[in-house]
């Protein structure tokens, strides 16, 4: 099974910046680059929900309406890394994120095979 870690979060004011990054170790790290790589959050109250997606091969991408044209999802295979870049950041984005791996699109829970411990982002107004 494939260790997911994860890096990056914090607390900042609306309008702010933030990097998250997931990488992976253990003996299956190697498999990283078969799988998709994605992005989900957990916002107070809620469930949790698919932020952004990339491909295998790093081409397609999939974000949720609500952070399209502000977060952006990458990923480095030599580094065994998925990216989130989250931009103009809104108190509404204030979730734990987890970041997966599994079957492209993976834009809903059962596709992810493989999920990292979470990440809390703050937004403050």
């Amino acid at each position: 099974q494939v260790q997911l870690v994860q890096s990056g979060g914090g607390s900042v004011n609306d309008g702010g910046s933030l990097r998250l990054t997931c990488g992976v170790s253990g003996s299956t790290a190697k498999w990283f680059s078969q799988y998709g790589g994605g992005w989900f959050r957990e916002r107070p109250g809620k469930g949790r929900e698919a932020v952004a997606a990339i491909s295998t091969d790093g081409v397609t991408t999939n974000y949720a309406d609500s952070v399209k044209g502000r977060f952006t999802i990458s990923r480095d295979d030599n580094k065994r890394a998925v990216y989130l870049q989250m931009n103009r950041l809104m108190p509404e984005d204030t979730a734990i994120y987890y970041c997966a791996s599994g079957r492209f699109p993976l834009m809903i829970t059962q596709q992810a095979l493989n999920w990292g411990p979470g990440t809390q982002v703050t937004v403050s107004s």
